[in-house]
């Protein structure tokens, strides 16, 4: 994670809002908000949402719970903000974040794999850790190294003379498969004129042993669902997206 300068989560961080709409995740987030709610040994009143980036989330979680973001990224919280000023956001690092309010569910739907080291990732399982409550739940969204595939994805969208269309592909990028690159093509055309970018970013991809050795270790109790699907309406020419939903909870004593 040692780029936060990402074109997508700061100079184009504007364009969340015309490639999706935050009523987009509804279904997923109301997924999200059961298996939580389920799993959970406490009442669930409060939310950490690290790595939340541009709100689109928080949009329909803070329907269900009062929610706190955390996003390294300043363009994305910037927008974050507008779509959701009722919700407080950090701009901070979720490896390192501290506040000394603790939660009753710490969440990470979509940016745990800017983890590309284990350390990296005990570190920010272990910021979650300590900002949950006994009987809380942690959620994780994950790739697992076994179940990764190459694909190439697109996303188009329109508003007022803008016109976007994205390529984003993804390629393994070392032999044990510990690293993947996601690289976006961006096409913006504005009453007219285009103007293309293109971003690069390294994504880590750890084995199923490893996620159960860190949470366990950390002392979380550990359920695992599959997620499939959530992303093949983008997925270019044949191709399936799996992701792995961890739900931990942080004992009561």
């Amino acid at each position: 994670m040692k780029n936060i300068n990402w074109k997508a989560y700061n100079e184009l961080a504007w364009t969340e809002m015309i490639l999706c709409s935050p009523e987009d995740h509804i279904k997923e987030i109301e997924l999200y908000n059961k298996l939580i709610k389920d799993h959970s040994k406490t009442e669930i009143n409060t939310m950490l949402h690290m790595g939340c980036g541009a709100g689109m989330y928080d949009y329909t979680f803070k329907k269900f719970l009062e929610v706190t973001g955390v996003d390294i990224s300043k363009g994305m919280i910037q927008v974050a903000q507008n779509l959701n000023p009722d919700v407080h956001y950090f701009h901070d690092d979720m490896r390192t974040f501290k506040t000394p309010k603790l939660y009753d569910t710490v969440v990470i739907p979509d940016s745990i794999g800017y983890m590309v080291s284990i350390e990296d990732l005990r570190k920010t399982i272990l910021t979650a850790y300590s900002h949950l409550k006994p009987g809380g739940v942690f959620l994780i969204v994950a790739h697992t190294r076994e179940e990764f595939k190459e694909n190439n994805f697109v996303y188009t969208g329109s508003k007022d003379n803008i016109n976007i269309t994205v390529f984003e592909n993804n390629h393994i990028i070392d032999s044990l498969k510990e690293k993947y690159e996601a690289v976006f093509i961006y096409l913006i055309r504005q009453s007219g004129s285009l103007t293309i970018y293109s971003d690069s970013h390294i994504i880590g991809l750890f084995p199923l042993e490893i996620w159960y050795e860190l949470l366990k270790d950390v002392g979380f109790e550990i359920k695992q669902f599959k997620l499939n699907n959530l992303y093949d309406e983008f997925i270019m020419d044949e191709g399936d997206y799996s992701l792995t939903i961890f739900v931990c909870n942080k004992p009561l004593h």
